[in-house]
């Protein structure tokens, strides 16, 4: 089934070739479409559009695909193009004509962008809360080993004492702004282009405030035509948004994956969490944190590809964008699959507490003898020879104590600024408003 078909057959590899992979792709979307055109029945019905009888029953069909939806045990049938063919389908053979109305003052094209939009919002959501989950645990393990000194390095050199609260702190800020920008990118997802039709608008009297407000949009995409050029726009936004997170991620993979080494030897991960060598014994590597920095390295590649998908298109739809869906929609399951096993790994990590005992850390306290001259009445430059000659000809014997006490130090970690940071980003997406607006359409079925 083809809502456009006109009696003439596709050529079957044409046919192939040009569905791809949309059928599998738009199980991610079929939740959202329905609800879509639960509220576009709505809608329909108080601009007349719909007899007022009629809206009733529209809504209880598809709230029942909605559930069936929401079990996952919707398909999409051999034959049938894609998701909006599909739910017109199932509901055109539950109630006859009646359900050939729904798609009256809609094109497939905004109605696969709000089914995007609708997805995007929900799985935005999944990653704020998972992410939010890691960071509390990363502010609880920076508590937990505030006083737990380790080495700091630039180039990879022995630098300045730092500590497991100083590490872990790091990178619970690290995430924060990383929510902060993803944000952004729910604002620019949160606006609704329904009624955009196929980007000209309908001559039909529509209600696009209706709409917005029935689905818990902020606001709507006013102009059609940009509803239309938001198409690969929103995807690609959001994917920067994703991929910062990816960063920070990868980066945390990384280091533990440098400390958890022999040669560091600063962190230790439970047996079962490592895996080993089919002929060296005694191998115990730290594979989940490896495949979370290559899967999170992946995550920070799809940005591009949106991009080299969609720079170079002029303004309207094209066909092009089927497959930055593709690449898009699977993202978020793989983000948020990182996200929680790295906080499983990492709740269950051991740090070791005595590294500073080994004396290739001395130098770490250089600067801290450097300062010690300078607070006596040494001038800098001075005590930083003084201090240098004494490392030079072998004589240096620091005191291996830490006195950092400004904000953000190893002394005054500010956890609890960081975690009020957090909580007002959190705030700030105001998920309640669309979970009520979503409640309130699904209850008027």
């Amino acid at each position: 089934m083809k809502l456009w078909e006109k009696g003439v057959p596709v050529n079957q590899a044409i046919e192939k070739f040009t569905v791809g992979k949309d059928r599998e792709m738009d199980l991610y979307l079929a939740p959202f479409d329905i609800l879509g055109s639960m509220a576009h029945v709505t809608m329909l019905g108080s601009a007349g559009l719909v007899a007022e009888t009629e809206v009733p029953v529209l809504l209880a069909g598809l709230k029942k695909l909605y559930q069936k939806a929401q079990e996952d045990n919707f398909i999409i049938e051999e034959g049938i193009e894609d998701v909006h063919s599909q739910v017109e389908f199932l509901l055109t053979q539950e109630l006859g004509d009646l359900g050939k109305k729904i798609h009256s003052g809609r094109s497939r094209n905004d109605q696969v962008l709000l089914d995007l939009k609708l997805f995007i919002r929900d799985a935005i959501r999944e990653v704020t809360e998972t992410s939010s989950a890691l960071i509390d645990l990363l502010l609880k393990k920076a508590d937990e080993t505030k006083n737990i000194l380790l080495p700091g390095y630039t180039h990879l050199q022995v630098a300045m004492p730092s500590s497991f609260g100083l590490w872990f702190g790091a990178y619970a800020e690290s995430l924060t702004d990383d929510l902060d920008i993803l944000q952004s990118a729910w604002k620019i997802t949160n606006q609704n282009p329904l009624g955009s039709a196929a980007g000209y608008g309908s001559s039909f009297p529509l209600n696009r405030q209706m709409t917005t407000d029935l689905l818990g949009f902020a606001k709507m995409n006013y102009n059609v035509v940009y509803a239309q050029m938001g198409r690969g726009k929103v995807e690609k936004i959001v994917s920067f948004a994703l991929a910062n997170i990816a960063s920070t991620l990868s980066k945390l993979a990384y280091d533990v994956c440098l400390f958890n080494s022999q040669n560091f030897g600063f962190v230790k991960l439970p047996d079962e969490f490592t895996t080993g060598s089919s002929i060296m014994p005694h191998k115990k590597n730290p594979d989940v944190f490896e495949l979370i920095r290559s899967k999170c390295n992946k995550i920070q590649g799809v940005p591009a590809q949106i991009s080299l998908m969609t720079n170079n298109l002029p303004s309207g739809y094209f066909r092009d964008l089927q497959i930055v869906k593709e690449i898009f929609l699977p993202v978020f399951g793989e983000l948020i699959d990182c996200l929680n096993i790295a906080s499983l790994a990492l709740e269950n990590m051991q740090v070791k507490t005595d590294i500073l005992n080994q004396p290739i850390y001395d130098y770490l306290f250089s600067v801290e003898e450097v300062n010690k001259l300078v607070l006596c009445g040494m001038p800098f430059r001075d005590a930083y020879k003084a201090v240098g000659m004494q490392i030079e000809n072998g004589t240096f014997n620091p005191e291996k104590k830490v006195h950092h006490t400004h904000e953000g130090s190893i002394g005054n970690l500010c956890l609890g600024k960081i975690a009020v940071y957090k909580q007002q980003v959190i705030d700030s997406f105001e998920f309640e408003k669309v979970e009520a607006a979503i409640k309130k359409l699904l209850a008027s079925a």
